[in-house]
């Protein structure tokens, strides 16, 4: 399903993460007429398009969802894509409490974090902050009730069935549990996150 989404979107309807992840390479290979931004969610792909045609462009998404639906099911995504390997001391200020709540030991959450390769949903909250799926049901805990105040740079952290490493300083409720010296966002680079949706991303004890 194509929806409106405010005055100049539309709203793709893809139904699984995978398929986002291929429309959005589609779209990116072949930058359709009059878009500006297309952004990637767990089951939707918002196309931003002020000067592109409504009615034109809502056939040319239909048309890129069958053929990005079709290559999922030939495929699998986790297969593909480029793999990020980043080292993490594990020194959180999390780390004990994260062990107690899932009946753990500290040693045993280090391991069951670095013992899956995770994947880039989507990016959002704030510039390269990526939402890595597939952690350890294991390691599914709650974020902080109350959050903190600044979050350094390069904190690798997980909350409810995620992961991440915050890109930049910023506020946040995640739980902490080490730190990685991997630049995760460089304006200067291109593109400037080093996370996009379907890279696979592993973690490792530094």
């Amino acid at each position: 399903m194509i929806r409106a989404a405010g005055e100049h979107g539309l709203l793709v309807e893809t139904g699984a993460l995978a398929v986002s992840h291929r429309l959005d390479a589609l779209l990116r290979s072949a930058w359709p007429e009059g878009v500006v931004d297309v952004v990637p969610g767990p089951s939707t792909v918002l196309v931003v398009a002020p000067g592109a045609d409504p009615g034109r462009l809502r056939g040319r998404l239909a048309g890129l969802l069958e053929a990005a639906a079709a290559e999922v099911a030939a495929a699998s995504e986790a297969a593909g894509g480029p793999v990020v390997t980043v080292p993490v001391v594990y020194d959180g200020a999390d780390l004990a409490d994260v062990a107690a709540e899932t009946g753990l030991t500290a040693a045993e959450v280090i391991s069951r974090h670095c013992g899956r390769e995770l994947v880039v949903g989507w990016l959002g909250f704030a510039p390269g902050f990526a939402y890595l799926t597939g952690l350890d049901p294991v390691l599914e805990v709650p974020r902080l009730a109350t959050p903190r105040t600044s979050v350094p740079a390069g904190s690798v952290a997980v909350a409810g069935p995620y992961a991440a490493v915050y890109p930049s300083a910023s506020p946040g409720g995640w739980r902490l549990l080490g730190r990685t010296s991997l630049t995760i966002w460089d304006v200067r680079a291109d593109p400037p996150s080093l996370f996009r949706p379907g890279v696979r991303v592993r973690f490792v004890p530094a």
